[in-house]
């Protein structure tokens, strides 16, 4: 009955030990996303301002070409009303040419009308790429924050583990390196620890996330796995690595 009461008090003072793990992952976990945040928003703050002074220089290009294209009509105009007598005297051969040309008259026109047709192009042109850098800005920022996310879930992962447990995840995915699977025998014996205990390793190892595959081979022996996912996000050192972040 000691017995018991005692290894209950002893699982419970496990269970305690690992909620203390996951708080102190939570809160490193929202430190590092107030970070990631700040900076995202910084970024963006960036890409705006730098948008906005390109639209303000365009928009001051397009009012100079019109002020420009004003004060050319304007002088043309003043020309035309200072010389009245070269207006008379030219009077009937505009009049003879004007079934084929357009004449002197209509060039300010067709100026004006490629000027206000250019300006509309750029405009245009313009709001489109500025929706196309957008667009490529949330794409980006999606694939970061999923990236990001994956990562956070993979490390918090890893933290909860104990030293013990992850020093028996590491031999299954050395064993899946070396021979390509592992069972209770193998991982005993390297361990120097009973197949119980690696049985129940294991059981917590999945419990608590970690992708590792079980086999039954022969209806008899159990072959262990590491998930071919879990390898292709991230090696062992790595996700060591990631777990002393």
């Amino acid at each position: 009955m000691d017995d018991n009461i005692k290894e209950a008090f002893l699982k419970v003072k496990e269970d305690i030990f690992y909620i203390k793990q996951d708080l102190e992952s939570l809160r490193a976990s929202l430190n590092e996303t107030r970070t990631y945040l700040s900076n995202l928003s910084n970024i963006i703050q960036l890409l705006n301002k730098k948008t906005d002074n390109l639209i303000k220089i365009k928009e001051e290009n397009i009012e100079n070409k019109q002020l420009t294209t004003s004060t050319q009509k304007q002088e043309s105009s003043t020309i035309q009303q200072d010389n009245p007598t070269n207006q008379h005297i030219f009077k009937p051969l505009n009049n003879q040419i004007s079934s084929i040309s357009i004449g002197n008259e209509g060039v300010p026109t067709d100026r004006q009308t490629d000027q206000q047709t250019d300006q509309h192009i750029d405009k245009g042109s313009y709001n489109i790429i500025k929706e196309e850098n957008k667009d490529s800005i949330g794409k980006a920022s999606e694939i970061l924050d999923s990236l990001d996310n994956i990562k956070k879930d993979i490390r918090l992962k890893f933290k909860r583990l104990t030293d013990q447990e992850i020093l028996v995840f590491s031999t299954i995915y050395q064993l899946d390196e070396e021979i390509g699977y592992s069972d209770y025998k193998s991982i005993s014996e390297r361990l120097s620890l009973t197949e119980s205990s690696i049985r129940d390793y294991v059981g917590r190892l999945i419990k608590k996330g970690i992708p590792i595959d079980k086999n039954k081979i022969n209806n008899k022996t159990i072959h262990l796995n590491i998930s071919q996912n879990l390898k292709k996000i991230a090696s062992l050192n790595t996700l060591l690595k990631l777990r002393d972040i």
